[in-house]
């Protein structure tokens, strides 16, 4: 008898607990899906030909299609020196909204009329390539709160310095250790309160190097560059953030990128 009047307090118990799972995991998905996607496409080139086909491209049929499906503040970039190199590159920054609208718009975009009738990169000849190799990196924005932002820099475009850093880890748990660093110690904080003016925080979804984080800053010039992380250098809060045992051993490999904008870049 006594067991016949326990059931029904462990059935309104158990579905207490499956309202609680149920909303938990709605927040969650509520969390995920307010956090931005970012797609890195890096165009490797051979040469100032190639490099042209894709400039213009990107200017003349691109870009002015995927503004038109709703995706603002696209960035297109160069590494400093890129006209000497061997591998000239090329990289496009698009924010998405969700992995939805990335699929949509890559949808759409394959089917336009105005970027299946370019004959200088759409429509090339399979020997005669608009470009030696593409590589797309997929990210997703740290947090919901911590989204892309256009740069207010006000100095000359062709001086400014756009600093690509990647911060691979030694395993996934490590890398989230990084990350964690970077939201809840408030690393973010710090470069804000320094005046980076970064573009985006994201962790690396899919790519060729991972598990990985990638961030891009800004500045005036190659002078406030090398200024502002002499000063984070020295800051006493990096200090304390940076000798935490939690946070110890959690890279393995560093790398920067030094770029600037395209005269056609959004930013």
């Amino acid at each position: 008898m006594k067991a016949n009047l326990a059931r029904p307090w462990l059935s309104k118990t158990g579905l207490l607990w499956l309202l609680v799972a149920v909303l938990a995991g709605h927040a969650h998905q509520a969390a995920a899906a307010d956090r931005e996607l970012y797609q890195l496409k890096i165009y490797h080139l051979k040469d100032k030909q190639q490099e042209d086909r894709v400039d213009a491209f990107l200017k003349d049929a691109f870009l002015p299609e995927i503004h038109k499906l709703g995706i603002q503040k696209i960035g297109v970039f160069k590494p400093i020196g890129n006209d000497t190199a061997a591998d000239r590159r090329i990289l496009v920054l698009i924010p998405y909204k969700s992995f939805n609208q990335l699929q949509s718009v890559t949808e759409r975009l394959e089917q336009s009329p105005s970027l299946g009738s370019n004959q200088g990169y759409w429509t090339a000849a399979y020997d005669n390539p608009p470009y030696q190799r593409l590589e797309i990196i997929q990210l997703q924005s740290f947090a919901d709160n911590i989204q892309l932002q256009a740069p207010p820099l006000k100095g000359p475009r062709a001086e400014r310095v756009y600093e690509l850093r990647s911060y691979e880890s030694p395993n996934e748990k490590l890398h989230l250790n990084k990350v964690q660093m970077f939201v809840k110690g408030d690393e973010v904080g710090l470069f804000k309160r320094l005046g980076f003016n970064a573009v985006f925080y994201a962790r690396v979804m899919a790519g060729s190097h991972m598990p990985n984080l990638m961030y891009l800053t800004t500045f005036e010039n190659q002078a406030a560059r090398d200024e502002h992380w002499k000063t984070f250098g020295a800051d006493p809060e990096w200090k304390k953030l940076s000798a935490l045992p939690e946070y110890q051993h959690n890279v393995s490999k560093n790398e920067q990128k030094f770029l600037y904008p395209t005269a056609y870049s959004d930013y």
